[in-house]
């Protein structure tokens, strides 16, 4: 099979395609021609030697979604067949043209959706709905604050907070962004480069604050996320794009008694990602195939401009998922 190899730790150009041995499925597993995969902030952390792949998942091959057809299945595979549209999670080894996952794991497309749309949901919307409802229990009328509203996590998790009748605030840093995230749902758009978010929120809320914020930052929003809390508010870690050091003064969270919890989906159990992929399959997926909530592409490349795509992810000036086809 075909697949974007790391060759060495190092910048984009370390990525290379070129012919490896297909992966063997074991018995509750499905061979999937892969159509297409997505990439994700971990890809290029993997790529530079910071993020190692979980045990059962190849160091070389990074990719944490998939979509394309079943090849083969296992003799113990129920209700997956031979032909049948899929997409879903991995561990890692998304970058290449055949796949195996097993197959509580994958998800049978809804028959409108492409492959691209297929492999632009699976982390982002798992990712959002786990982070908003599993680790900080939003419900109707409580209020979110979303960070990087225009990245492919972002743009799921405002989308899922206002199905679910959550009043929803973003940070993004242009206003095309902002207006892209609006069009998805977004109450109030901040600027991070020109404007205080904690100001934004405490203004618009009388000094309340939200119930929930999702950070993809880490250190540098510390003090102002927590200024941005409400009485009882959970604050959900998803990142540490701006790095994971800071000085907490810790009377706040008393004061305030807030929840502070952090969540990663890559390095789970088979278990736990067995359970988020049932949640997203009996509460976000129906809401996608009727189009009321949609994966959001900002472009695609294919699999021999992996390196390009790479280029592309760092510049942050994507709005959504960027995708790899495969032929």
């Amino acid at each position: 099979m075909r697949a974007a190899v790391i060759t060495e730790p190092g910048g984009p150009d370390v990525l290379k395609v070129m012919e490896v041995d297909d992966p063997i499925p074991g018995p509750e597993d499905i061979l999937v021609d892969v159509k297409a995969t997505a990439l994700n902030r971990a890809d290029t952390m993997q790529r530079q030697g910071g993020y190692p792949a979980p045990p059962g998942s190849p160091d070389d091959i990074p990719g944490l979604e998939f979509s394309g057809v079943v090849l083969e299945v296992g003799h113990r595979v129920t209700g997956m067949f031979k032909g049948d549209r899929v997409f879903g999670l991995l561990g890692g080894g998304g970058y290449a043209s055949r796949v195996i996952t097993h197959h509580r794991m994958a998800v049978v497309m809804p028959e409108s959706w492409d492959f691209v749309q297929a492999a632009a949901t699976p982390e982002v919307f798992l990712t959002a709905y786990d982070a908003l409802f599993n680790r900080g229990n939003l419900k109707m009328g409580e209020s979110v604050l979303v960070h990087a509203a225009g990245s492919g996590v972002g743009t799921a998790a405002v989308q899922l907070a206002h199905q679910v009748g959550a009043f929803v605030f973003g940070t993004a840093g242009s206003e095309e962004k902002l207006a892209g995230a609006a069009a998805l749902g977004m109450d109030v758009g901040i600027n991070y480069r020109e404007q205080d978010f904690s100001a934004v929120v405490n203004e618009v809320t009388s000094g309340i604050g939200v119930d929930v914020l999702v950070d993809f930052i880490g250190g540098p929003y510390w003090d102002q996320n927590i200024a941005s809390m409400a009485t009882q508010g959970r604050l959900v870690e998803v990142g540490l794009m701006g790095g994971g050091r800071v000085e907490i003064d810790m009377g706040q969270l008393l004061w305030k008694r807030l929840q502070v919890t952090g969540t990663t989906l890559r390095g789970r159990s088979i278990e736990e990602k067995l359970s988020v992929t049932a949640q997203f399959k009996r509460h976000v997926l129906p809401h996608l195939a009727s189009g009321k909530m949609r994966p959001v592409v900002d472009r695609s490349f294919p699999l021999e401009e992996v390196a390009e795509a790479h280029r592309y992810m760092e510049t942050n000036a994507n709005f959504g998922k960027i995708v790899l086809t495969i032929d």
